[in-house]
């Protein structure tokens, strides 16, 4: 739709009611633009990935970032964000000092949007953007997890973590938490919830529970002088 024709639109929306004719006009126009949006910025990222493991891109509040930063207070030790979109949390993540913090990301638009952000806080090289499936990202030396996902893909998620990170990874999963595990502690009610996994915690349970699947066994911490978890 032109430039004129929103104008118009605009237009009888402050002058008068719109009429069902209006109405039309106006959820058609409306539709258009939020296609644009969806073809121009998220639709790339989806092209390489199983239907069913796509995850929709919905940007984290100022309220969940804070709230997912918290339950990693006082930790250390390489942190990654499961489809980091416009890098929030990696910046911030950098910004209380868990280093380093990467983002992994397929979608062209947010990487970009991601690293442009990463520039203008001071922060351009000393954080990374991965244009990286996740599913196919090797996360057995991270020791901090973000998970802004939804829950239809938290099942599989959930195997992939529990044979590839170390003991002494936490997980932090903001608006929906995994199904099968239950949380060390949780912050947040609502959309605003997020909720921390130990991963020796969830491995204990699940030895316990007998849940299938799960044979990852205990990893090594790294060295050099590196002190993952909590201090």
């Amino acid at each position: 739709m032109d430039t004129e024709a929103l104008d118009e639109l605009a237009g009888q929306l402050r002058g008068e009611a719109l009429g069902g004719r209006g109405l039309l006009q106006l959820a058609a126009a409306t539709g258009l633009a939020a296609y644009a949006v969806w073809a121009a910025v998220l639709m790339p990222g989806f092209r390489r990935v199983p239907l069913h493991l796509q995850v929709p891109y919905m940007p984290s509040s100022a309220q969940q970032v804070a709230n997912v930063m918290a339950l990693l207070r006082g930790r250390s030790g390489k942190t990654a964000d499961l489809g980091s979109g416009d890098g929030r949390l990696v910046l911030e993540a950098h910004k209380q000092g868990l280093r380093p913090a990467v983002g992994y990301e397929l979608n062209p638009w947010l990487l970009w949007l991601a690293k442009y952000r990463a520039r203008k806080a001071g922060c351009h090289g000393q954080v990374s953007f991965l244009k990286q499936d996740l599913w196919k990202a090797n996360l057995s030396d991270c020791y901090n997890v973000t998970v802004f996902l939804a829950p239809s893909v938290k099942p599989p998620l959930a195997a992939k973590l529990l044979a590839e990170l170390p003991d002494e990874a936490r997980v932090v999963a903001g608006r929906f938490p995994f199904p099968s595990w239950t949380p060390s502690s949780t912050l947040g009610q609502g959309l605003e919830q997020a909720w921390a996994y130990d991963m020796k915690e969830v491995r204990r349970a699940a030895r316990c529970g007998g849940t299938p699947g799960v044979t990852a066994a205990p990893q090594a911490s790294p060295t050099g002088g590196l002190s993952p978890g909590e201090q």
